[in-house]
């Protein structure tokens, strides 16, 4: 057996076991509810010991392991301090880390797609990664810019060297397929996530993820809509082919280290910088920055917020739809029955489906409370109590929320919201979100 097919039966064995740990530790729980131990000991006991699997096999991963690993990971403020704990770090190093791939594969990598005399661009490679991540990894170099005028001396411009792992498309493709059987593992870690949508919207993006000239070009369409923008920067592309890009280095701090370790001025404005790029890009550039995990985000020594991926996107060439900020603005106005005329013109309310209006503004306004202020602090606890109260079976919030659908136009805006406001609830970030939404949210504007 070669290499790739032998790594490839290990991976799904990896993944495959994963639902037989689960299967044991519910049999342990109903053994110990037989013999009379509290219902919840028994379910802590379960939750952090399937936590504490799923994590470690996903951070072994890379493809889609790896990827939907990243995607969960801005969810982790969500879960309650007993179970964050014990496995927050490792949820954090899935954002940045990975295994290697060997130095001959990445030569190798790099001739096919840059051609066999790819060293001649550099000045320096270096062959030790930077950084990993889930269907490539990231080598620090140095490479050669053409000399503006004949005789000038040649300038050099230090780069990213983004690799992908050979095969990464057929290793995403698989671990998605065996992820999907894992949903019942997600639900008993928390409840309040819906894994099925999500891993359903990873596979529509895996041939858009795979293709770095496709990426290359949304990058460009970032970095002109940015240039010179003193709040936030986008790297400029020095190359492209269908499995390596070249960028721009960006120096900084990583979020992760801000997130751990920074005061809390630095995680407000850390924070009020995500919600500037989150909202303006779409206006600014047609596009949505689609994957908020902080191993995509750098602080600059200047205080810019540095973005260096840009493998999933959502394309929104009239930016964000006009319809979440006039229904966000008649909810925080209280116009119960105009709020649900809209939803359910937008599809999110079916037609013949009856509902209570003020049921709906009850069930909304504690969502967007963070723009109902002039400033708002994200937290965990706030993040927690939201999740508790849409995912207890007991909580009228859940019973409405099975009345309620999410078009499909509206489902990766809606992940990648969801995603950012992890990622805020990390920061614990205090900033004035609804002035931002006022000046970048179509229809959400107060009518003068």
């Amino acid at each position: 057996m070669t290499d790739i097919p032998r790594r490839a039966a290990s991976r799904t064995a990896k993944l495959a076991a994963l639902p037989l740990g689960f299967a044991g530790r519910t049999a342990l729980g109903l053994g110990k509810r037989a013999v009379g131990i509290a219902t919840d000991v028994i379910s802590a006991d379960i939750q952090q010991r399937t936590a504490e699997q799923l994590f470690s096999v996903l951070g072994q991963l890379k493809g889609g392991a790896m990827k939907f690993g990243q995607a969960l990971s801005v969810f982790e403020a969500a879960l309650p301090d007993e179970m964050a704990g014990p496995y927050r770090q490792a949820l954090t190093k899935l954002q940045e880390a990975a295994p290697p791939m060997p130095v001959a594969n990445v030569h190798k990598a790099l001739a096919q797609q840059l051609g066999p005399d790819w060293r001649d661009n550099f000045a320096e490679f270096d062959d030790s990664p930077a950084a990993a991540a889930s269907i490539g990894q990231v080598h620090r170099a140095v490479w050669k810019l053409p000399p503006a005028r004949r005789n000038a001396r040649p300038k050099t411009l230090a780069v990213a060297v983004k690799v992908q792992y050979p095969g990464a498309g057929d290793a995403l493709i698989s671990d998605l397929k065996q992820l999907s059987r894992l949903a019942g593992m997600f639900k008993i870690i928390q409840p309040g996530i819906d894994v099925k949508p999500l891993l359903a919207e990873l596979r529509e993006r895996v041939t858009e993820e795979l293709d770095y000239e496709m990426e290359a070009e949304t990058q460009r369409a970032f970095a002109a809509a940015f240039q010179n923008d003193p709040e936030i920067f986008v790297p400029r592309v020095v190359a492209s082919a269908p499995q390596v890009l070249v960028t721009e280095w960006v120096d900084g701090d990583p979020l992760a280290r801000v997130i751990a370790d920074g005061t809390p001025e630095q995680r407000d404005e850390a924070g009020r910088l995500m919600a500037v790029l989150h909202f303006s890009a779409p206006q600014r550039a047609g596009l949505l920055h689609a994957d908020p995990h902080p191993g995509n985000f750098r602080i600059l020594p200047d205080g810019r917020l540095g973005v260096i991926d840009f493998g999933a996107v959502a394309r929104l060439p009239g930016g964000h739809p006009e319809p979440i900020g006039r229904l966000v603005r008649l909810a925080l106005d209280g116009e119960a029955q105009a709020v649900v005329d809209g939803l359910r013109d937008e599809n999110f309310i079916k037609r013949d489906e009856e509902i209570d209006a003020e049921a709906v503004l009850e069930f909304l306004l504690p969502m967007i409370e963070p723009i109902a202020v002039e400033r708002f602090r994200f937290s965990r606890s706030w993040l927690r109590s939201e999740a508790t109260r849409l995912a207890s079976p007991r909580s009228p919030a859940y019973q409405l929320s099975r009345k309620l659908n999410l078009p499909p136009s509206y489902l990766l805006i809606h992940r990648v919201t969801l995603g950012s406001i992890g990622v805020l609830c990390q920061l614990e970030a205090e900033a004035p979100y609804r002035e931002i939404l006022q000046k970048w949210l179509p229809g959400f504007a107060p009518v003068s």
